[in-house]
């Protein structure tokens, strides 16, 4: 884990939170009046997935404490605390645990690929995701859990949909920009060159070398 966080980093832990707001704009679908269908799913799947774990989880963090503050940026134009007692709270507190386990199970291995992808995003984008929405989901709505659970099969077919747009994004960044991926184990020692000795020009690491 970091100990510290660089520019780039915050730049790209706002600019996650930027395009999970941006994907609320179209609004969403209500189900059963309660909690919406909408396309922010799939910027927590490319939060995680891109950013990995603490950096992803942080800028859902990011995104939910602005919509905390009152910022209209869930589906509808909605904001405020009033988001985190109602429905849709479990959901909101998922997408934060979403986006760390795929985060974790993406960037688990040496090297990404498609298998672990697509698992880190089914596991983190839906798996976990459900098991925080819906038990809150039922406490809401005073409804059975089996029976919020069966009403939220609604949203499989178009979370499939967006782990298989959220796959192929990442392949393809993986391919044109490499080094944004490094294991965040390795990110503090290849990635902070320092500076050498005697020249005090900074060194790139055996890794950026090979990039």
């Amino acid at each position: 884990m970091p100990s510290r966080f660089t520019t780039t980093d915050i730049a790209r832990i706002a600019v996650f939170a930027g395009i999970v707001a941006v994907l609320g704009l179209p609004g969403g679908i209500s189900v059963a009046g309660s909690v919406p269908i909408t396309a922010q799913t799939l910027g927590v799947m490319l939060a995680g997935a891109i950013l990995g774990p603490l950096r992803g989880a942080l800028s859902m963090i990011t995104f939910l404490a602005l919509v905390a503050l009152g910022l209209p940026l869930l589906s509808g134009g909605r904001g405020g605390l009033g988001v985190f007692v109602g429905p849709s709270a479990g959901y909101l507190a998922g997408w934060v645990a979403g986006a760390f386990v795929i985060g974790a199970i993406v960037r688990s291995g040496r090297r990404l690929t498609w298998v672990r992808t697509v698992l880190g995003l089914v596991v983190g984008g839906i798996l976990t995701v459900y098991a925080f929405g819906i038990p809150l989901q039922a406490l809401v709505t005073r409804l059975p859990v089996g029976a919020v659970a069966l009403q939220s099969a609604v949203f499989l077919p178009g979370d499939v949909t967006k782990v298989v747009i959220a796959a192929a994004i990442t392949m393809a960044l993986v391919r044109a920009y490499p080094r944004a991926f490094r294991r965040l184990g390795k990110e503090e020692s290849s990635e902070r060159s320092q500076p050498d000795s005697e020249t005090g020009i900074l060194r790139e690491s055996p890794e950026d070398m090979k990039q």
